[in-house]
């Protein structure tokens, strides 16, 4: 499917069934599999030959919808997971463990900065929390020697700074780290960040691309482009022998564009299990086939209300980046020129108490922890997902607290536009 345009990618990638085979991907609802001779089953375990043993660490289901968003992305290799937290966690130990060191933008999702800031941070691996607007010489001075990955957010979960890819691509590749880009809000239809230098792409696939609320997942995709051998003193899980597999040496077996997947497979999915049902994957599927489709609405009704609000007496300020005048305007064109998501993030006037007085009177838009769904929700961020976090942290992952997160889902602009007019005048 190299040279089909995205749209079709997005109907039929992934999937090629032969004569008399099914036209929709089947669902393989088995945990394990069956061969006819232990050596036969003995080659799997010793990475000798592809297959399938153990829905644990490889379903065919989840490997073709992964195949698909690998194509999407343009990448060589990718792997579904059972969220998108987990394909962030994988994507991060697969290369850095006790004792390393990981720059990371400060603007990330709270989850993911909880999960980096504290839980890692236990398995001794420390971050550097930079600002995603940092000049060169700040992002320079958070390097270490012992630093193995950047990490960013496409578009930022909920502050929707947008990252400057190849800025922080260049830091990464001059110190020898891969950049890992977290593009669930942009997706491969509006950014495809390995196309500005980033060599690893996460996903959260609950959100845009299963896209109706149905099933929690992650996928992470690998560029091909991030030579481990070349700074393999960096990178020993990937560069040196692996004992739990007979000494088998990644970067050398697998290649370029495919260690970096095989190892998460092979070693993290087998040791931490977070695997993703055979069942989600399928739902993703059926998600993924109308992207491109519910992307552009996404995009034209987030236009549309941030316009209506930028306007409105009780809002005293919007962050939406395709809205001319945002501070991301014009990053935001580069890297995104066909638009950049559905979800706007406004101040409401009087602060935390008006805030949370006005979403009890929405009546389209819902109070939900979620976001970039069919149906239009809504969140206040300093008392849910950003809970945990301290002011001061709150304060640099630009979140305040008369912050609210508005996901415009595919309902009517207009009835959108009219429920944020009553629910503003309530305040």
């Amino acid at each position: 499917m190299s040279n089909y345009k995205i749209e079709t990618k997005c109907v039929q990638g992934g999937y090629t069934p032969k004569s008399g085979e099914p036209r929709q991907i089947p669902i393989v609802q088995s945990t394990t599999f069956h061969y006819d001779t232990s050596e036969d089953m003995a080659k799997l375990f010793d990475l000798e030959a592809s297959g399938y043993f153990y829905s644990r660490l490889q379903n065919p289901t989840c490997d073709t919808v992964a195949a698909k968003i690998c194509e999407l992305e343009g990448g060589t290799a990718a792997m579904l997971t059972s969220s998108g937290q987990a394909a962030n966690f994988y994507a991060v130990f697969n290369i850095a463990t006790c004792g390393d060191h990981v720059v990371s933008c400060s603007t990330i999702y709270g989850g993911t900065f909880n999960l980096f800031a504290v839980t890692m941070k236990k398995m001794g691996i420390d971050f550097t929390f930079v600002s995603p607007d940092c000049t060169d010489e700040e992002l320079e001075a958070a390097f270490r020697p012992n630093t193995k990955a950047v990490f960013g957010e496409t578009i930022a979960n909920p502050a929707l700074t947008v990252l400057d890819i190849e800025k922080f691509a260049k830091a990464a590749h001059a110190h020898g780290v891969p950049l890992i880009v977290d593009n669930t809000f942009a997706t491969p239809i509006n950014c495809r960040p390995f196309e500005w230098g980033a060599d690893i792409v996460t996903h959260s696939t609950t959100k845009y691309m299963d896209g109706h609320g149905s099933a929690v997942g992650g996928c992470i995709v690998d560029s091909g482009n991030f030579d481990w051998m070349a700074h393999k003193e960096k990178f020993p899980g990937l560069c040196t022998p692996d004992d739990s597999y007979h000494g088998i040496v990644y970067a050398e077996k697998f290649g370029q564009g495919g260690a970096f997947i095989t190892k998460a497979t092979a070693q993290l999915m087998r040791d931490f299990g977070s695997t993703p049902a055979p069942q989600s994957a399928y739902l993703l599927n059926l998600g993924l086939e109308s992207l491109h489709v519910r992307m552009e609405r996404h995009c034209a009704n987030g236009l549309a209300v941030a316009t209506f609000l930028k306007n409105h007496p009780n809002v005293t300020w919007v962050t939406y980046a395709d809205l001319e005048g945002d501070k991301y305007y014009e990053i935001a064109k580069k890297y995104m020129p066909k638009g950049t998501c559905g979800v706007v993030s406004f101040g409401v006037k009087g602060g935390r108490a008006a805030a949370e007085k006005f979403m009890k009177h929405l009546k389209v838009a819902a109070i939900e922890t979620h976001v970039a769904d069919a149906r239009t929700c809504c969140l206040h961020p300093a008392s849910a997902t950003h809970r945990q976090m301290s002011d001061e942290e709150l304060l640099a992952a630009g979140v305040s607290g008369d912050l609210v997160r508005y996901s415009c889902g595919l309902e009517s602009a207009e009835d959108l536009i009219a429920d944020l007019k009553q629910a503003l005048e309530s305040i």
